[in-house]
């Protein structure tokens, strides 16, 4: 039974998440009209600007939408942007920044640096057995995390990674994931499959059909 997942489609890494998504065994759509989103068991919000994201959402009247399936409890995964988008609270955000929330953290926009400064590393992964190369583009990071939102990985806390050290950089939090860095990249999979198993649980708790 394969859940229905969507990649939110008006902006970022789209195709990337979508072929994943696939080869993971679930049915992935891109979604830019209300209809689509109607037919999604979970939701992916990829990477890309942030600021663009919710302007678009709200211009193809997606964003209220998303917002209140994320308050049902609809399965989100948010990666870079995606992190902001479904954060609670933003620091270095434009004047006019708008989330969906849902997460109860506060995230810093592209803290570690603009483009030129993007980079790759391992890192442990709450639930994986082997470290996670991550890659990390105009990224966020988490600068606090509410009592109820669980701790998936963190920068290495060492002097070698300076005011990176010891920064969270993936969380969940109740059917919300997010990651600041891009797991749909670098040919590692594992993410996504928890994602994944995370909506089919939900689906089954809930009752919902999948393929």
């Amino acid at each position: 039974m394969s859940p229905t997942i969507g990649v939110f489609a008006l902006q970022g890494d789209v195709r990337e998440h979508l072929r994943v998504l696939d080869a993971v065994g679930a049915h992935a759509m891109g979604v830019r009209r209300l209809g689509e989103l109607e037919q999604c068991d979970g939701l992916v919000i990829p990477g890309g600007e942030s600021t663009t994201m919710f302007k678009l959402a709200r211009t193809f009247d997606l964003f209220e939408p998303i917002r209140q399936r994320v308050k049902e409890g609809m399965p989100v995964f948010g990666t870079c942007a995606g992190m902001i988008m479904l954060a609670d609270r933003v620091e270095d955000g434009t004047a006019d920044q708008e989330t969906l929330g849902g997460l109860d953290i506060t995230v810093r926009r592209n803290a570690f640096g603009r483009q030129v400064a993007s980079f790759e590393g391992d890192l442990d992964f709450a639930g994986l057995d082997d470290p996670v190369h991550a890659i990390f583009i105009r990224a966020p990071w988490v600068e606090q995390a509410g009592p109820g939102v669980e701790v998936l990985a963190r920068i290495d806390d060492d002097s070698a990674a300076g005011a990176a050290a010891g920064r969270i950089v993936a969380v969940r939090q109740g059917s919300l994931m997010a990651t600041s860095f891009h797991p749909e990249v670098g040919g590692d999979d594992r993410i996504h499959r928890m994602f994944v198993d995370l909506v089919s649980s939900r689906c089954l708790t809930t009752g919902t059909d999948t393929d």
